[in-house]
């Protein structure tokens, strides 16, 4: 019997409301070269060859993402929940009978628009058949210092690696890893819900334009990269 080629999906989360960004609305509506932030990211998606669908998860009452959305290839699911983990796993929770225990699910930050589907294409490729899957990260290159309590420490940055997104799992993995947490303070991401239960995802090198926009002076930069298109 013929074994089926694997199926790539991509999932953003896109319910929250950027309270550190302090703007008027949600931050992933802000415009970034042009266009919103959100539809940068769902255009890379659509873009790559390797994604067979991708599915975007806000509040159920959003007023604004069917206004944003690429002509095809992305789904609403208007399940957004309260954290971004929330989002995640209701996400998964809609997709249950839509995908198979095998395909990836590759969960992307809604506030990284500087993803392109070359980075979906390296990530796909590089993680390959890993038995647990993989993220883009980039290893530390600056010196750590940690302060704590009026303590100042140098931390070696030895081994040291900044998450980024997409993070790359099969779909009974990532909904079965989030439905373990008991904790929600302790999962600041998929991989660290997925690494709970001992396993140990792949890191693929990203690259620094797949910031995430977190403070208003990220806006500058995101829109740095996005004028010089990296393929």
């Amino acid at each position: 019997m013929n074994q089926q080629p694997p199926r790539y999906f991509a999932l953003v989360p896109a319910a929250g409301v950027g309270a550190r960004m302090g703007a008027d609305g949600p931050k992933q509506y802000l415009q970034l070269g042009g266009k919103p932030m959100l539809r940068h990211t769902l255009d890379a998606f659509v873009s790559s060859p390797l994604i067979a669908h991708t599915f975007v998860v806000v509040s159920v009452d959003d007023p604004v993402i069917d206004s944003v959305l690429p002509p095809e290839g992305v789904t609403v699911l208007r399940c957004g929940g309260a954290s971004r983990l929330e989002s995640v796993r209701n996400g998964l929770w809609e997709l249950e009978n839509k995908l198979h225990a095998n395909d990836w699910v590759l969960v992307h930050d809604a506030a990284r628009p500087g993803l392109t589907p070359g980075l979906i294409d390296k990530l796909v490729k590089e993680t390959g058949e890993h038995p647990v899957g993989g993220l883009l990260a980039l290893p530390v290159v600056d010196t750590v210092k940690r302060f704590v309590n009026d303590e100042l420490a140098t931390v070696s940055r030895d081994g040291l690696w900044l998450a980024q997104t997409p993070q790359m799992f099969r779909f009974r993995l990532l909904a079965d890893a989030l439905e373990a947490v008991t904790d929600p303070s302790t999962i600041t991401d998929d991989a660290s819900a997925v690494e709970a239960l001992g396993l140990a995802p792949k890191l693929v090198e990203g690259h620094p334009r797949n910031l995430k926009v977190t403070l208003p002076a990220d806006i500058r930069i995101a829109e740095m990269y996005l004028a010089s298109p990296l393929t």
